[in-house]
């Protein structure tokens, strides 16, 4: 069982764990709330992966978490996961113009 301290190094071997066996790989979430922690953990039965926190901010990032892995589950272990981890910029939207007067 390994704690990982950082968040974008549990994201980034959490993923990486899925892809090399996705058959067996379980991601759980386990909160205690005498506690007020949050502990992530996924496995594939030989490697164990943890990360805890006592930080509500922390939600948003599991959030964020669990749409990758359900994108992963759904797509296959091969999808681009920059759509969902929004890494690239996003397309920008054309610029509406008002109901102002005419030039």
């Amino acid at each position: 069982m390994v704690y990982i301290d950082t968040w974008d190094e549990f994201v980034d071997r959490s993923v990486q764990l899925f892809r090399a066996d996705p058959e067996s790989t379980r991601y759980v979430m386990k909160y205690r709330h005498c506690d007020g922690k949050l502990v992530l953990k996924v496995t594939d039965n030989k490697e164990c992966l943890k990360f805890k926190t006592d930080q509500a901010q922390e939600a948003k990032k599991m959030e964020k978490l669990n749409n990758i892995f359900f994108t992963l589950m759904a797509r296959g272990p091969d999808v681009d996961l920059s759509e969902v981890t929004g890494k690239e910029q996003m397309e920008t939207q054309p610029v509406k113009k008002g109901r102002g007067r005419k030039q």
